[in-house]
């Protein structure tokens, strides 16, 4: 339990700042590179919690990598080279504050919207009579700002234009993007006996001014899969679908009295529950890539990605 990456401070040549993120640390090199590590961390509800997930970078990362290689026909992306299990190393674009969020079924925090009466997600209108994680009848896309801290906020087209964060004809290419994208992870995960329930993506605007997919996508962490085996079964008897995400923390802290609120505090994370969620990451690393997970040999975690990321950047 103690072999997890929590956090790095290295100073590669060239580096210009470091940001912090909830899960990543991302090293801008001459505003030409940008270097990003995915740690063990792991957040909900918007809050980083007190323990790492073994593995859970790796997971991540590798994941992330896979689909942006599987969809680079779709669209551009930020990926030049992964050197470490835990490493990708990308063009520098200038992140847009918007996180677009496709969803295809009606769960999570939608639903709990949903109990609640609200019939409008991000200015998209969502009929009555719904039930939990019922289809859509086509993906919607409900955007969130992208907050540097606290929690990210829902947030509609029109404001989204109106208020400059992305010009209009760059928001209607990442619209397009964001759909294709999305059809595409759901062809994939058809393969794997999965369901892409909902996702979220970023992008970024480069140096060349083209508009790039960035940071990663269809992972645990921004993803939510349904088992495809037994959900119309399950759904017709109103039961909890069998999925693959992070909703599954999210519940083990709503059932322990944790939603992120002030002065809540984070449950005690057992040595046993750390064991479970990383099993569950990888469980769905090995089901949606169809490979086995190899776990690196090596211990020392931040020595081993930082030689590999200083042996690349030496290279170019």
């Amino acid at each position: 339990m103690d072999n997890v990456l929590i956090r790095t401070e290295f100073g590669f040549p060239g580096q210009k700042s470091l940001y912090k993120g909830k899960v990543r640390d991302v090293y801008n090199i001459n505003d030409k590179y940008l270097v990003m590590v995915a740690s063990d961390r792991i957040s909900a509800f918007d809050v980083v919690l007190p323990r790492g997930i073994p593995f859970k970078g790796q997971v991540l990362n590798q994941i992330a990598a896979k689909f942006l290689d599987a969809t680079s026909d779709l669209c551009p992306n930020w990926k030049i080279a992964s050197p470490d299990p835990c490493v990708t190393i990308g063009r520098f674009c200038k992140i847009y504050p918007v996180e677009m969020i496709v969803r295809r079924y009606l769960t999570g925090s939608s639903w709990r919207s949903y109990q609640k009466g609200i019939r409008q997600i991000c200015g998209v209108p969502v009929p009555d009579g719904m039930k939990e994680h019922q289809r859509f009848p086509e993906p919607i896309i409900t955007p969130t700002t992208k907050a540097s801290e606290g929690h990210d906020e829902d947030i509609t087209e029109l404001e989204i234009i109106s208020q400059g964060l992305i010009p209009k004809e760059d928001y209607d290419l990442i619209r397009k993007y964001a759909l294709a994208l999305f059809m595409r992870g759901t062809e994939i995960a058809a393969e794997k006996g999965l369901i892409l329930v909902d996702t979220k993506y970023e992008f970024g605007k480069g140096a060349d001014g083209r508009i790039y997919l960035c940071d990663e996508i269809h992972t645990p962490d921004s993803s939510r899969y349904f088992y495809t085996d037994g959900y119309e079964e399950r759904f017709a008897r109103g039961e909890p679908q069998r999925q693959l995400s992070k909703e599954f923390v999210r519940e083990w802290l709503m059932a322990n009295g944790f939603m992120g609120k002030e002065g809540q505090n984070v449950p005690e994370m057992s040595d046993s529950w750390i064991n479970e969620i990383s099993q569950r990451y990888i469980e769905l690393f090995e089901i949606i890539t169809g490979e086995k997970f190899v776990r690196p040999e090596n211990s020392d975690i931040p020595k081993r990605i930082e030689t590999n990321i200083s042996s690349w950047l030496k290279t170019q």
